[in-house]
């Protein structure tokens, strides 16, 4: 026994698998990963590169994508299999089953409840998708096609195909869909103020915790990032805000309403504690962002618009809200 997984054989020999449609274009390494559950990355890796893996009886490297037809073959391997995944409540169920807001043969659209992380990892054993695939058992292919930070709620995409995930994952690099959140800051958000076009860096703080920071374009590890800001409504003290995120990088839109003075309320990690204090007498008790819409084009050509409602545990707030009259 490892820990609380066991290894057993799985497959004492050789493996000789065909690669069907719906793993045509994957990476030959995530195929592995995939296929080989338990085994570490770096073990992957290191088969690839002495040749025990071979695709079409050739050597392969690991960015080779599969085409339908090719026969993999796959050394014998020890396994490690991880005990039986938690499985969502009755009520983790319910809930996610009724916040889908679209689904066909493609795609699932999701209003993502705050608090729950889109994957397990980092001390959480059940995310949205470990969830999704309990609940769906049937169902043969489901991915995150993009991700939300653990508190913001809203607008996610989980793709039924892989071909599916492969399109949209497209049309998000090539700039063709759009997101667009909603957030509560801290003070007057300027008149003049449309975009933050500022470069971010990733840091990790001696404790390990992770934090992102604007930086120079110069900075060692700095990557370009575009908000578009819209204001909604101004109210004594803070601003309702449309966010467009143009670049889709780590804790974008919150870093990037930090970097003018208006930080998102309720942001535990980039907002000032005294602020987030003084809202949750007011009755919010998290991060107000909000993905709020998509817009997005799937594979058979057909556009769609959808859109996640404010939850009540953040329309409850401006009931306390005094409006400001300045435009």
């Amino acid at each position: 026994m490892i820990g609380s997984m066991s290894l057993s054989e799985i497959n004492p020999s050789v493996q000789f698998v065909n690669v069907d449609a719906a793993n045509a274009g994957q990476r030959i390494d995530n195929f592995l990963l995939s296929f080989l559950k338990g085994v570490p990355k770096s073990r992957i890796y290191r088969i690839v590169r002495k040749g025990e893996v071979r695709v079409n009886k050739g050597r392969v490297k690991p960015e080779y994508k599969l085409s339908s037809g090719d026969v993999v073959r796959i050394p014998p391997i020890r396994v490690a299999h991880k005990d039986e995944p938690p499985k969502p409540s009755s009520q983790l169920s319910e809930l996610l089953e009724s916040s889908i807001l679209f689904e066909n043969d493609d795609l699932i659209v999701v209003n993502k409840p705050s608090g729950i992380a889109v994957h397990g990892g980092s001390g959480v054993s059940l995310g949205l998708i470990e969830s999704f695939r309990q609940i769906r058992p049937d169902q043969r292919f489901l991915e995150l096609v993009h991700r939300l930070d653990r508190d913001t709620s809203g607008c996610i995409m989980i793709a039924k195909k892989r071909s599916s995930l492969r399109f949209v994952q497209d049309e998000l690099r090539q700039g063709r869909i759009q997101k667009v959140y909603r957030a509560l800051v801290q003070g007057r958000w300027p008149n003049r103020r449309k975009t933050v076009n500022t470069p971010l860096v990733k840091n990790q703080l001696s404790s390990g915790e992770r934090i992102v920071r604007t930086a120079s374009p110069e900075t060692d590890g700095a990557k370009a990032s575009l908000t578009q800001y819209r204001v909604i409504e101004r109210y004594s003290g803070c601003t309702l805000v449309e966010a467009k995120p143009i670049t889709g990088r780590t804790h974008q839109i919150r870093v990037h309403c930090q970097s003018i003075g208006c930080s998102i309320i309720g942001d535990n990690k980039y907002t000032d504690e005294s602020v987030n204090k003084q809202y949750r007498h007011l009755g919010l008790k998290r991060l107000f962002l909000h993905a709020y819409q998509l817009e997005f084009r799937l594979p058979d050509g057909s556009r769609h618009l959808i859109e996640a409602p404010l939850g009540e545990d953040l329309t409850a707030v401006f009931a306390n809200l005094s409006k400001s009259g300045a435009s």
